[in-house]
């Protein structure tokens, strides 16, 4: 899926879109007022790089570690899930490989949420 889609140019293209739409976001905005976001766009563009088997991997315990003091609650990870889909949708990703890439996303969701469910 990875070399599919254009590699790292193309799923960097799709991050900043996602980003754009998640600063945006009355929910999970605020998560990221003081993130230096090129960093952390290059960090997600290795993240779903990875989901779609390409050559960057992260590890469930990074996952926990950089969310951990964040508190990210259900509800955040709910709406971080809708935005990606959006964004992935209207890359033109297929809708097949997008599920596959939110499958792959959710299955890890757990190292991620740490905040008090709402």
């Amino acid at each position: 899926m990875f070399e599919k889609y254009g590699g790292f140019g193309a799923v960097s293209k799709v991050v900043s879109a996602f980003y754009d739409k998640v600063l945006d976001s009355d929910v999970i905005g605020p998560y990221f007022d003081d993130v230096d976001m090129r960093r952390l766009v290059d960090h997600q563009t290795k993240f779903i790089s990875d989901t779609m088997g390409g050559p960057a991997s992260y590890s469930n315990e990074a996952l926990r570690k950089v969310h951990a003091p964040h508190r990210i609650d259900r509800d955040a990870n709910l709406e971080m899930a809708r935005l990606l889909r959006e964004t992935l949708l209207e890359f033109d990703i297929e809708p097949a490989d997008v599920d596959a890439i939110m499958a792959e996303i959710e299955a890890r969701s757990a190292y991620v949420i740490s905040g008090p469910a709402t």
